[in-house]
């Protein structure tokens, strides 16, 4: 393991040394607080009281460097975090092949710790791209929902998706004369008990991604933590709104498990403010139904405000976000969201049964804020 991490960063160094190199510097730091309500039967109250407080500070600092086809790209991390959570678990690198994570110190409620995200060498060629090492990976057509998203998806309720968590891979893509292109991964990771490198554990998958007269499709084949996975996704245009669907069925042992999600977004002008909405029909491996909606409004040419709702429909219950994004400078960025939980006990979003009796798990509002500064 530390071989192939040494193997990389040579391979970086190489082509830092290069003639005719260029090179990109650059990243952020983000301030993040997020204030926590819980209500009277809420197993979080028991241990937390009627509120919690968590706070984070992150520096990235992202450096490449290419030369006549070749590339290097690391992005390095400096995470301070404070949370009652943090017992429950904090960023690791358990399950990934390379551990390219250090505690600098930490307590039982706050953690210094620092990380690289991205580290990978690359080839372009005018067809071919091949990369290897830390990156990231995003497939499918999912808005809030990512089932043909094998490698780690994004959360529906995420707020900040800028970076999706970088995984230890290998990835190629060929691009054919009719613009159709075909991709491959293979994603490694370690057995979480014994600590080795399995196949079971890791993911490898092929995806053709085509064009069909005005529409686009995805055919996607997978091995994922020992499951086989086939998906087909497409992409069209209804009048001037987008559709897009993906049908994922992952065959496992003991039965086979089908997602799907189909969403619909559109671009208008209302009061001279421009507006984009989207819906998304959403169904899991367990046979659950959900219902996502946003509008994005723009504000001003600085400030957008986007209400968005995740409902259950089985339960019934939802969450509801209200996040404003403020441009305060050239490089610095306010987000912040106001999250309502809606439902009874017992229900998703209302808070499912703890196991206690008479103790949930729920939440009331929410907020999160956050300031990012670029650089």
């Amino acid at each position: 393991m530390r071989l192939s991490c040494a193997v990389l960063f040579l391979l970086g160094a190489a082509v830092a040394a290069a003639d005719d190199v260029s090179y990109e510097f650059g990243g952020h730091t983000k301030i993040r607080v997020v204030g926590q309500s819980y209500p009277g039967d809420s197993l979080f109250r028991d241990l937390f009281g009627s509120t919690s407080t968590d706070a984070a500070g992150e520096l990235r600092a992202n450096f490449s460097a290419r030369t006549a086809g070749w590339s290097f790209h690391a992005d390095y991390q400096l995470l301070g975090l404070y949370s009652e959570f943090l017992p429950l678990g904090q960023p690791n690198d358990d399950r990934r092949l390379f551990d390219l994570t250090r505690i600098v110190t930490d307590g039982s409620d706050y953690a210094w710790l620092h990380r690289l995200d991205r580290a990978w060498a690359g080839f372009a060629a005018e067809k071919f791209v091949v990369r290897v090492g830390r990156q990231a990976l995003s497939w499918g057509n999912g808005l809030f929902f990512h089932p043909m998203d094998l490698v780690n998806p994004f959360d529906p309720t995420t707020i900040d998706t800028e970076y999706k968590t970088g995984d230890d891979m290998a990835y190629a893509q060929y691009l054919r004369d009719n613009g159709d292109d075909i991709q491959v991964a293979a994603v490694f990771r370690r057995d979480p008990v014994s600590g080795d490198s399995a196949s079971d554990q890791g993911t490898t998958a092929i995806k053709y991604h085509g064009f069909a007269g005005e529409y686009e499709y995805d055919v996607l084949v997978a091995e994922h933590y020992g499951d086989s996975v086939l998906a087909l996704g497409g992409v069209g245009n209804v009048g001037e709104a987008v559709w897009r669907g993906d049908v994922v069925v992952t065959d496992t042992d003991d039965e086979t498990r089908i997602e799907l999600v189909a969403n619909l977004s559109y671009s208008w002008i209302w009061a001279d403010k421009n507006v984009s909405g989207a819906a998304e029909y959403a169904r899991d491996g367990d046979d659950r139904d959900y219902l996502a909606g946003s509008l994005m409004i723009e504000m001003s040419p600085l400030w957008t405000l986007t209400p968005t709702v995740i409902a259950s429909i089985d339960d019934p219950s939802a969450l509801l976000q209200f996040v404003t994004r403020y441009s305060l400078g050239d490089n610095l960025t306010f987000l912040g969201s106001l999250n309502v939980p809606l439902g009874a006990n017992g229900t998703e979003f209302g808070g499912p049964d703890s196991g206690v009796p008479g103790r949930y798990l729920s939440f009331d509002l929410g907020i999160f804020a956050q300031l990012a500064w670029y650089f």
